[in-house]
């Protein structure tokens, strides 16, 4: 049988998500659990796959895996947990036999951007509706020669706190880097050292290079993976992942 597994984990402290000899990962931490409790025999037979790969440092709170195995495997959720500290395994489906959980419905980040005084929100309000829709992302993303930069924003949705903005950025695939790098130039619109025309130029004449920089990894999560299925939850999940998001905004307001 065929799962997909809902996971989350804080991605500070881990040599980032892909697995690598040698160096913990968050790939290979999530491998090794499902090894050591015998819920897969080896990483190729159970047809292991990942619906993204997050950047060194970004925190998850709905990553999905896939995997095949005969266990029963909601069952053994809570014994897996018991084992980790910074990985927490939380939902469960079974899904057809050549699920690949990459081909997702749509995907979502979420960005916590400490505040400054000076910071101009309306205009981080209205500089984020020049992304969304269809456009080529190569000014705003790390592109690798066998992706095309043209990718759609479904939505970005800013959200004024107290001593932080939240910023929600949905679609159904990213760049490389994409969110970042939109995220840094949204956050010079505010300070108004970038102007909104500089933004649009850089999406209409993607030939012509710009660089508005990368935005720091420890700020950003992946929020979840949307599929046409749903998942049965542990009990109690949602605690666990307010208690991950609350850590990575206490660390931003350091």
């Amino acid at each position: 049988m065929r799962f997909a597994i809902k996971i989350a984990y804080d991605g500070r402290g881990f040599y980032g998500f892909a697995r690598q000899p040698h160096i913990t990962t968050i790939e290979g931490e999530i491998q090794r659990a499902l090894l050591t409790h015998h819920i897969i025999s080896s990483i190729d037979t159970a047809v292991f796959r990942v619906g993204s790969r997050t950047d060194k440092n970004v925190s998850s709170l709905g990553t999905v895996i896939a995997c095949n195995t005969d266990k029963p495997l909601f069952e053994c959720l809570p014994e897996i947990n018991t084992k980790l500290s910074h990985i927490y395994y939380y939902g469960v489906s079974k899904v057809s036999d050549d699920f690949n959980p990459r081909y997702a419905q749509m995907r979502s980040y979420r960005y916590f951007l400490k505040k400054n005084s000076s910071l101009d929100f309306s205009e981080m309000i209205l500089a984020a509706t020049y992304f969304t829709g269809t456009h080529n992302f190569r000014n705003f993303a790390r592109i690798e020669s066998h992706r095309t930069p043209i990718r759609t924003i479904e939505n970005i949705v800013l959200t004024e706190m107290d001593r932080y903005v939240v910023i929600d950025i949905f679609a159904q695939t990213f760049l490389w880097h994409q969110v970042r790098r939109i995220i840094s130039a949204l956050e010079k619109i505010g300070l108004h050292r970038i102007s909104i025309s500089d933004i649009q130029a850089a999406l209409d004449n993607p030939e012509k290079p710009v660089d508005f920089g990368l935005a720091p990894a420890e700020p950003l999560l992946l929020t979840d993976i949307i599929y046409k299925f749903s998942f049965q939850y542990l009990k109690g999940y949602q605690k666990r992942l307010q208690q991950l998001e609350s850590s990575i905004i206490s660390d931003v307001l350091l």
